[in-house]
């Protein structure tokens, strides 16, 4: 049975969907003030796209930029984080012999990026070796600073991992960087809405992140936040009209393209605040809690010691699965495959195969205990079943 919030969402009623982490879910409420933008900008194009545009994106910008802890003089929108990390490692010059660190947790796309990047400039990707399950935060700290030498030029380091959820320290791994005189790039993907966050005390050189995932905005709303000293000569994949005019000028305009989800982002920012009463910080502690009670059920059911401590989950967590019976489903079939196996049972989950089997449940407010309930029945016939 779905939470009773669930009614504020459009998602299919006959699915368990556990999967928020992947793509988010967007409330009917701000997919309804997205209608009614586009309508508006159908309804006449240069008025909305050339004399309103840029004081409707200072507006949205501004309302991101309160929730996140920044200024808005350093924030840029982005269709996705992606796309952010793209601008920055594809902006920056690097030489033969650089090495840009990251670690075995990096988000695959962010990762082939960085090959991509090095492989044009003969620079070096170096890859810290978390270990999944880990003890706590210090095991991701010590492995990144062991992987630094004097040739790191920068860190790519994730703020939530995807594959195996994990919370890192950031704001500890981005001053020991930048005591070491290494500019760091976050990629936030899943914290905005997941975790408080305070940009400018976090001090990163470059920090991206999602609004389409846990600040539920639609899909193709980001942001990419840069300090101040390093906007300079830091320019979006597309050049266009404002080219050498400033980092708004360049990031606001790459071409004609569609606002709207990012004009939509401090609705879904008020929305899913006043959702309970308690506000953002009652949202993000209630997912959260809910993370936690599902990964504990799911533990206890397959007697899985928990892969890391609860200091370092928030609204996603990730579950090494145990070996599977021999003819079983989650022995036949791959990742995609089986992840279909639980959709056709009406359970929407996230399975990855590297570098251990994991499960991940994400928990967002339209979601119940009793859904990850159902999850751990068909997970067992999965690992068991014929």
């Amino acid at each position: 049975m779905p939470n009773p919030l669930a009614a504020h969402w459009s998602l299919d009623p006959s699915v368990a969907y556990l999967n928020h982490g992947s793509f988010g879910a967007c409330p009917k409420a701000v997919l309804a003030l997205q209608s009614e933008l586009r309508a508006e900008l159908e309804r006449e194009p240069v008025d909305f796209l050339v004399r309103t545009w840029q004081s409707r994106i200072d507006t949205a910008r501004e309302g991101l930029a309160a929730f996140l802890g920044a200024k808005a003089a350093d924030l840029a929108f982005v269709p996705n984080a992606t796309t952010g990390v793209n601008a920055v490692l594809r902006s920056l010059v690097f030489e033969a012999g650089d090495e840009l660190l990251t670690t075995s947790h990096v988000y695959a796309a962010c990762g082939k990026t960085l090959d991509f990047v090095a492989g044009r400039s003969g620079a070096r990707v170096v890859t810290a070796p978390i270990p999944f399950p880990l003890a706590g935060e210090d095991e991701v700290v010590a492995a990144i600073l062991a992987a630094v030498t004097p040739r790191t030029r920068l860190a790519l380091l994730d703020h939530v991992t995807s594959p195996t959820a994990l919370v890192y320290p950031i704001q500890r791994l981005v001053g020991e960087l930048n005591a070491r005189g290494i500019d760091t790039l976050v990629d936030g993907a899943h914290a905005p809405g997941m975790v408080a966050l305070d940009l400018a005390g976090i001090g990163a050189a470059y920090y991206t992140g999602n609004a389409h995932k846990w600040l539920c905005a639609p899909k193709g709303a980001a942001f990419l936040h840069v300090r101040r000293d390093r906007q300079a000569g830091l320019h979006p994949g597309t050049i266009s009209h404002g080219f050498q005019e400033g980092f708004h000028a360049e990031f606001d305009w790459t071409g004609t393209c569609d606002p709207t989800p990012w004009l939509c982002i401090p609705e879904s920012i008020r929305f899913m605040g006043g959702l309970l009463p308690g506000g953002w910080p009652e949202v993000m502690a209630t997912n959260r809690a809910l993370a936690l009670r599902a990964r504990a059920l799911l533990g206890g059911r397959f007697g899985l010691a928990m892969p890391a401590p609860e200091s370092m989950i928030g609204s996603i967590a990730s579950l090494p699965l145990p070996a599977p019976r021999k003819g079983a489903p989650a022995a036949r079939l791959d990742s995609d495959a089986l992840s279909a196996w639980f959709r056709a049972r009406g359970v929407e989950t996230w399975l990855y195969h590297s570098p251990v089997p994991v499960v991940r449940v994400s928990a967002q407010l339209y979601n119940s205990l009793e859904q990850y309930e159902r999850l751990a029945e068909l997970l067992d016939e999965a690992l068991h079943g014929g």
